[in-house]
């Protein structure tokens, strides 16, 4: 584990690090001051110019056994793996396996009609008009939701929210569909997909996209939430086991591989980055302006992306001119820590 004292230190010595860079540092050890002791906690990667600056735990990663967090603590990312759906879904185009004005419905046949005009592009940028797969769940169940039951409940439904295309709302439901998409189009479990030809090439070790029963997490941080000034573990609901919505678990040491290679062609193709990293649709009905890409959002110089499942809360956020990128993952459900992030970056950047 590279805590920060130790990391700056060697880069004093070295004459790589300035006054200001210690005193970012210092900044952001500070903000992190909520997450440390022995409450449930986080782990902050700062990169700048593919140098990890500040790279360390926080608190607990597992309050009922008083395991401390680290760099290799794996956190379940939630919403921040549609990034990698996304990713998953390129990588098939660029092998010409699917097209993303292919409809939906081309490839879930089981699907309702009112979907062959829903396109794997649209459900990226979420324009897809899809109805919201939580709001469909019979009343009265309490055992976890998968992929095919999501599968089931859409193929039953007879209208979407718009016309495809004609509007933005935010959907889990078209990321979960995403995720079969793959495992239809390249013929492999969508787990081992992502591990092929994401996970494995980039030596993301302790990444995997979780499968109950099938593979334990390494590392793994419990989450929790706060009741009555007492935590209490909230590790997982009724949506907690769908994958391609939010089903990642990872570490901010491997998140540092996927962040470089962002900037190059080893995973995706100039032309698949752009489509990425463009806002083909403005962001409505959240609390910060941004438009959105294909996984990403995008707000001013940042791409960026939350992730909020039952006792995680996590951020990933890009200056992709500055060379910067903060990643905080936290096991608990409070704070949000997008701003966190922003106050974090702000001293960095200057």
């Amino acid at each position: 584990m590279r805590f920060a004292t130790t990391l700056l230190a060697s880069m004093l010595i070295a004459g790589t690090a300035s006054a200001s860079t210690a005193d970012a540092i210092n900044h952001a050890n500070q903000l992190m001051q909520p997450y440390s002791g022995d409450v449930p906690g986080a782990a902050l990667l700062v990169v700048k110019d593919g140098k990890p600056l500040l790279e360390r735990g926080y608190g607990m990663a597992d309050l009922e056994h008083h395991t401390a967090a680290t760099s290799a603590t794996d956190y379940r990312l939630a919403s921040v793996t549609k990034q990698f759906t996304a990713a998953a879904i390129l990588l098939l185009a660029q092998d010409d396996k699917l097209r993303l004005d292919d409809s939906i419905r081309h490839w879930l046949p089981s699907l309702p009609t009112f979907t062959d005009k829903v396109t794997l592009r649209e459900l990226l940028s979420h324009t897809g008009g899809l109805l919201d797969y939580e709001d469909l769940v019979p009343p009265g169940r309490t055992a976890q939701l998968n992929d095919d039951d999501v599968l089931h409940m859409v193929a039953a439904t007879t209208h979407g929210y718009f016309l495809p295309g004609s509007a933005y709302r935010y959907s889990n439901t078209g990321y979960v569909l995403l995720g079969l998409v793959v495992e239809k189009a390249s013929g492999q479990h969508l787990q081992d997909f992502l591990a092929q030809r994401i996970f494995r090439p980039l030596h993301m070790d302790h990444t995997l996209l979780y499968v109950h029963d099938d593979k334990t997490v390494p590392n793994r941080a419990f989450g929790y939430s706060e009741s009555d000034g007492h935590w209490q573990r909230t590790d997982q609901d009724m949506t907690s086991a769908t994958r391609g919505d939010g089903g990642i678990y990872s570490n901010i040491d491997d998140l540092a591989k996927w962040d470089a290679a962002l900037y190059d062609n080893r995973l995706l193709s100039n032309a698949s980055r752009k489509l990425a990293f463009s806002p083909h649709v403005k962001v409505v009905g959240e609390p910060y302006e941004a438009g959105y890409g294909f996984g990403w959002r995008i707000t001013g110089d940042t791409l960026w992306h939350s992730g909020e499942s039952i006792g995680f809360r996590n951020v990933i956020v890009r200056w992709p001119k500055q060379h910067l990128t903060v990643i905080l993952l936290s096991n608990r459900n409070d704070p949000e820590p997008y701003r966190t992030a922003l106050a974090i970056a702000e001293p960095f950047l200057h």
